[in-house]
């Protein structure tokens, strides 16, 4: 892997029409799917495609996730997601993502915690030595980008002071 000024980014993701909900935007579960499309582009990156699943047994779970809504998609609208490790360890990623229309604005964020998984158990298991290293290079790239605003928010309601 080479240096990267900024996260990995998805290709070009397209909407769906049965996507589209009766208020005329994109169903607020399908921004998962596009985070979900997103994070398998970075793990694909690191070794942790389709292939690593049905070969080797192992795989990625995502144990938590936070959505953050922040401007409509609708109908024709077209995306990339980012993939922006912020931590890891030898058996999780913590990762931040921006969804952003192809005119650069941007639509959602997600964090995410990712859980290595043995399909055997299924249970947590820790990254092999191979893909371990790629997940710590790409982890240090990461590392030089700014720590993401967005992140680490937690949900609540700011009441004013009376």
């Amino acid at each position: 892997m080479s240096a990267q000024p900024n996260p990995h980014q998805s290709p070009i993701m397209n909407l769906e029409k049965n996507w589209i909900d009766y208020n005329g935007h994109l169903n607020m579960a399908f921004y998962n799917v596009l985070f979900d499309r997103g994070c398998d582009s970075g793990f694909e990156l690191l070794g942790m495609g389709p292939e690593y699943a049905s070969a080797r047994k192992l795989t990625i779970y995502t144990a938590e996730a936070h959505v953050r809504y922040i401007r409509e998609l609708h109908p024709g609208d077209q995306v990339r997601a980012s993939f922006h490790i912020i931590d890891h360890d030898e058996k999780r990623l913590h990762v931040f993502q921006e969804l952003r229309h192809v005119d650069g604005w941007l639509s959602a964020t997600s964090e995410t915690l990712a859980l290595h998984i043995d399909m055997s158990g299924p249970r947590v298991a820790p990254f092999p030595t191979d893909i371990l290293e790629k997940v710590e290079v790409m982890a240090a790239e990461h590392a030089r980008l700014p720590y993401p605003e967005n992140a680490g928010r937690r949900i609540e309601i700011k009441r004013k002071p009376s």
